[in-house]
C-alpha cells in the first residue's frame, strides 16, 4: 500500500508514521531523512540541494521530487511506503503522482490528521527542551511563531485535502487522543485489520 500521510505542525506525524508504517510493514520515508541521506552521501542531487541550502534559498520542487522518485525506487519501497513531510504543495503533488506513474505506481490514499488549531497550540508551545540543566522553550514553538507556522500550512499544504478528496484518495481521522487510539483510527481508515490484512480503506 502506498500512502502520503498528511496533517499540519503537532498533528503528531511523525510519532504514527512510524507505527502505522511499522503495522503495514512498508517503509516510512521522510524528506528530512532523504535530504540528509542525499547530502551526507554526497549524491548529485545532494550535491545540488546543499548549494541551494548553503545560500539560504529553498530547494527547488524537481531536485526534491528527484530525490523522493529515487528513494521510492529503492528495493524496500517496491512493496509500498508511507510518505510523511511530502508532498506539500499541489505542484509537488502532482509530480509525485506522474514520478511515480513512471515507476508503474499509484498512491492508494492520503491520510490526513486532523487536529484543532487551538490543541496544536497548546501542544507545540508546551514543549520544552533541556539547556544546561533547565527546560527552555525553542524560539519555534513560541505560541505567535506556532501560529505563524499554521498560517502557512494553511497557505501552501492544506490545499491538497482538496486534491486528495477530488482524486478520491483522502481519509481524515481525528488525531486527538492516545497514541494507540490514534493508530486504531488510521489503520481502520487505510482498510487494515487486526491481523494485519489489508481491506477497502475508509473514504472521508
Amino acid at each position: 500500500m502506498r500512502v502520503v500521510l498528511l496533517g499540519p505542525p503537532g498533528a503528531g506525524k511523525g510519532t504514527q508514521a512510524q507505527i502505522i508504517a511499522g503495522r503495514m510493514s512498508v517503509p516510512a520515508i521522510s524528506t528530512g531523512d532523504i535530504f540528509r541521506a542525499n547530502v551526507s552521501g554526497r549524491t548529485e542531487l545532494g550535491r545540488q540541494a546543499k548549494a541551494y541550502m548553503d545560500a539560504g534559498d529553498l530547494v527547488p520542487d524537481e531536485i526534491t521530487v528527484a530525490m523522493v522518485t529515487d528513494r521510492l525506487a529503492e528495493p524496500d519501497a517496491k512493496a509500498g511506503f508511507l510518505l510523511d513531510g511530502f508532498p506539500r504543495t499541489i505542484a509537488q503533488a502532482e509530480q509525485l503522482r506522474d514520478s511515480l506513474a513512471e515507476l508503474g505506481h499509484q498512491l492508494d490514499r492520503c491520510l490526513e490528521l486532523v487536529v484543532d488549531e487551538d490543541e496544536l497550540v497548546r501542544r507545540l508551545s508546551g514543549r520544552r527542551m533541556l539547556v544546561d540543566g533547565e527546560w527552555v522553550q525553542r524560539d519555534d514553538d513560541k505560541p505567535e511563531t506556532v501560529r505563524h507556522r499554521l498560517e502557512v500550512y494553511r497557505e501552501q499544504t492544506a490545499p491538497l485535502s482538496g486534491f486528495y478528496r477530488q482524486a478520491g484518495l483522502l481519509s481524515q481521522i481525528d488525531a486527538i487522543g492516545e497514541i494507540d487510539e490514534v493508530t486504531d483510527r488510521a489503520l481502520t481508515a487505510l482498510g487494515f485489520t487486526d491481523d494485519g490484512a489489508a481491506g477497502a480503506p475508509a473514504a472521508s
